[in-house]
């Protein structure tokens, strides 16, 4: 086993949560509906165009380090921790599960994906999971805020 297969089993997680994610996002994208329905179709959109470009950047990661990025809904399903959207949920629902979603991915970021990377002395793959990280909890900060207007 690679010194870093640890660190590539977290990057194809990962991965495979931004696929979920950018399948989420899609649904959303296309059946929000509701008082801020044009605000929430067009930033659902940019955020799906986002995780298109990271579930890419992780993927060419996991392949500059030796490893083989899942490439399968099925294996992205099985191996991701964060869930389809199952329901024409209300945009108050999306909302708090998209930022549901990014909080569950920077924490696993914090907790595990930035030891692993420093483990094997790895920079770069350290420097994506900070970049992702930030600008998820930015996402998260400015979805709190949106909540705080639907309620």
């Amino acid at each position: 086993m690679p010194e870093n297969q640890r660190l590539i089993n977290f990057l194809n997680q990962e991965l495979s949560n931004f696929a979920v994610l950018y399948v989420k996002l899609h649904r959303y994208h296309w059946f929000v509906t509701g008082r801020h329905f044009f605000k929430l179709h067009e930033v659902f959109e940019e955020l799906y165009n986002e995780a298109a470009e990271d579930l890419d950047n992780i993927a060419e990661r996991v392949l500059a380090i030796g490893g083989r990025p899942l490439a399968t809904m099925h294996k992205y399903i099985k191996e991701a921790t964060i869930h389809e959207a199952q329901a024409d949920d209300t945009e108050d629902e999306i909302v708090t599960q998209l930022s549901r979603d990014y909080q569950t991915i920077i924490d696993e970021i914090k907790e595990k994906g930035g030891k692993l990377a420093e483990e094997v002395n790895d920079q770069p793959s350290l420097d994506l999971l900070n970049e992702l990280q930030g600008r998820l909890e930015k996402h998260v900060w400015m979805l709190t805020a949106f909540e705080g207007h639907l309620k």
